[in-house]
């Protein structure tokens, strides 16, 4: 079973760019936190959202909100691409696909197992998911303005937003 709105982040492990492991519910901080799903680094949409998500991440930081990007590449692979796209915010490495798997994501890319499918969670202070957005198809860009809008009404209001699959 897929990982749902009101569902808390699942304890599975990611790791840093580091390759340093990071259970996923330390995320949240106690603060807002926006976790993007990714199929695979160093490909045009991916290129495209991360560095949508970099250009508009003084919103998130004005709404005290932290922003993760997360894929199956290596943690090595992620450094670089971060790197290559100067990003201001963390992308996290699901080698092992234990997070794609549980969070129910997992897919296939041109006959190759093993990809996380796009999406977007926002997830609150304690760690529970207030709002999810999976794409129908991997090229699909995730909404911008209703993750903005999410984040937001969980700041202002303690709000929870509806899920949109």
């Amino acid at each position: 079973m897929a990982i749902q709105v009101g569902d808390h982040l699942p304890d599975v492990t990611v790791f840093n760019t580091a390759a340093e492991p990071i259970s996923l519910p330390t995320l949240a901080k106690g603060r807002p936190l926006v976790l993007l799903f990714f199929p695979a680094a160093h490909t045009r949409v991916c290129e495209k959202e991360l560095c949508t998500v970099r250009d508009s991440l003084a919103e998130y930081n004005q709404l005290g909100a932290e922003v993760y990007g997360l894929s199956v590449d290596t943690p090595w692979t992620l450094a670089a691409y971060a790197r290559s796209l100067g990003l201001a915010f963390p992308l996290l490495s699901d080698y092992n696909r234990e997070a794609t798997r549980v969070f129910g994501l997992e897919i296939s890319l041109r006959g190759l197992p093993g990809f996380a499918q796009r999406a977007a969670y926002v997830v609150d202070a304690s760690g529970q998911i207030t709002w999810a957005w999976v794409a129908e198809v991997p090229a699909q860009e995730p909404p911008y303005p209703e993750v903005a809008a999410a984040v937001k009404a969980l700041v202002e209001n303690g709000a929870s937003s509806r899920a949109r699959s």
